[in-house]
């Protein structure tokens, strides 16, 4: 069946005006979609030419995105533009027998697309997760299909897009074709992510476990940045944010002894399961949805989705809104917690990039800890990272690595945590705020550190 086809037979009216709105709560009247298999499912819609969406992180429809690659080369399609932010699994349409067929287009670069996004096989866009779905909205990226995982349709026909909203709600609105994989695994969550089957063009059913996060053993010197962070940054009521890595896990594992904590974050894992299990987390204090657990996304093991799975505690959100810094700023003792790959003695922040080599992307690290910084009540933007390399260099550093880019600036930082202690940088001139950066520098550093300042600053760096 051709692409031309398959509208007319099964979406051509939802294009009238009387009946189609791009919101995906709308139950479409008389309008049912197709139950096919993902071969059929992509090979009737996706054309050359075409920009294609793909769901996030633990969403990934891995079967979809295979099905996609192959129809590219049965096809022989060209220049289709494949679009997303992180992905996991197989990104099989980035195969070296793909080129020229598919150009991948990254918002936030997973493991997955890294090599190809740094041999120049695959483009990245630098952007804040919070301002990715206006690229859709606007027309900057028109989307022609959107690839998704959803549960399978309710009695009322309403499906979940579960472990991830993010930016893909409004990928959907904007998408001309929505193909659904619909799997009995995936966590049906409340908030902004329930979708009618109605807005389907095709249903293609898959039973099989989600994306899970692995993780590597947290080692000593991440255990040390979590408690001093924990024992010295977070008050007992505060509003958390954290992102994904040992670093954020291991803050949450130092919380337990902490009363009335709640959760306002893009995204979370199992460190938040365990913090409501020991009842830590109550978010009792918040302004903005009291009572609940806000995110995003979320990436984890099977428990994290146990937990999600019809949980009225838990709402997954608009990425637009839930990474809005006015609405986080009015959330109680906003406490952001990031990490990043390295600081110069400035204060400026390369957290996407190695140098020249792109590793990952902006996210919600900016959004965050804005948001945490016009908090009224005692709001705190942190920074957290070991201060050495694997091979004993320092993260903290005279200037940023040539090509490194700036995702956080100097004006952005208030606290840089290692295992040294905690730096604050917030209202310090260039002098004071090199003084506090090699003061928890590695001490095997700091003497070239403070040599590097006086080159740099034509002074010594005094607090």
């Amino acid at each position: 069946m051709s692409r031309t086809q398959f509208a007319r037979t099964v979406g051509s009216f939802i294009r009238k005006y009387q009946t189609y709105t791009p919101e995906i709560s709308f139950p479409i009247p008389g309008k049912v979609p197709v139950y096919m298999k993902a071969d059929e499912a992509v090979s009737s819609i996706v054309k050359s030419g075409d920009t294609v969406f793909v769901h996030s992180a633990a969403a990934t429809p891995t079967p979809l995105l295979g099905a996609l690659a192959d129809h590219g080369k049965k096809s022989s399609l060209k220049n289709v533009t494949v679009c997303h932010i992180h992905i996991e699994g197989k990104a099989a349409h980035l195969d070296p027998e793909c080129e020229g067929i598919f150009r991948d287009n990254s918002f936030f670069i997973g493991a997955n697309v890294r090599g190809a996004v740094n041999e120049g096989r695959a483009d990245c866009v630098p952007i804040f997760l919070s301002e990715i779905p206006l690229l859709f909205k606007r027309g900057i990226v028109p989307i022609d299909v959107a690839l998704i995982q959803v549960s399978p349709p309710d009695k009322h026909g309403f499906c979940s897009m579960g472990v991830s909203v993010d930016v893909s709600r409004m990928a959907v609105q904007c998408a001309k074709y929505i193909i659904g994989q619909v799997n009995p695994q995936m966590p049906r969550t409340f908030g902004d992510g329930i979708i009618h089957m109605s807005h389907f063009d095709a249903m293609v059913e898959h039973d099989a476990p989600m994306h899970v996060r692995h993780t590597t053993k947290m080692t000593d010197v991440e255990k040390t940045i979590g408690e001093l962070i924990a024992e010295n940054l977070v008050d007992n009521g505060a509003t958390l944010q954290m992102g994904i890595g040992n670093i954020p896990d291991s803050v949450l594992a130092a919380l337990k002894d902490h009363k009335d904590l709640g959760i306002h974050s893009e995204m979370f894992s199992d460190g938040v399961v365990d913090l409501v299990e020991a009842g830590c987390v109550t978010n009792h204090h918040k302004k903005v949805l009291p009572g609940k657990i806000v995110g995003s996304f979320c990436i984890g093991s099977k428990k994290l989705y146990d937990f999600l799975d019809n949980n009225p505690f838990v709402l997954m959100g608009d990425v637009q809104w839930v990474n809005y810094s006015p609405i986080i700023a009015q959330n109680p003792k906003v406490t952001a917690i990031n990490s990043c790959i390295e600081v110069d003695l400035t204060g400026q922040v390369a957290a996407d990039s190695i140098g020249t080599r792109m590793y990952s992307g902006f996210g919600g690290q900016v959004d965050f800890l804005r948001g945490a910084a016009i908090c009224p009540e005692a709001g705190k933007p942190i920074l957290a990272l070991p201060a050495t390399t694997k091979r004993g260099e320092s993260k903290i550093v005279p200037v940023l690595k040539e090509g490194a880019g700036v995702v956080t600036t100097r004006a952005h930082v208030h606290y840089i945590v290692t295992e040294y202690g905690i730096a604050y940088l917030f209202g310090k001139s260039l002098r004071q705020r090199a003084h506090a950066l090699i003061q928890v520098a590695h001490p095997d550093h700091r003497e070239g550190l403070e040599k590097a300042a006086f080159e740099r600053l034509k002074c010594m760096p005094s607090p």
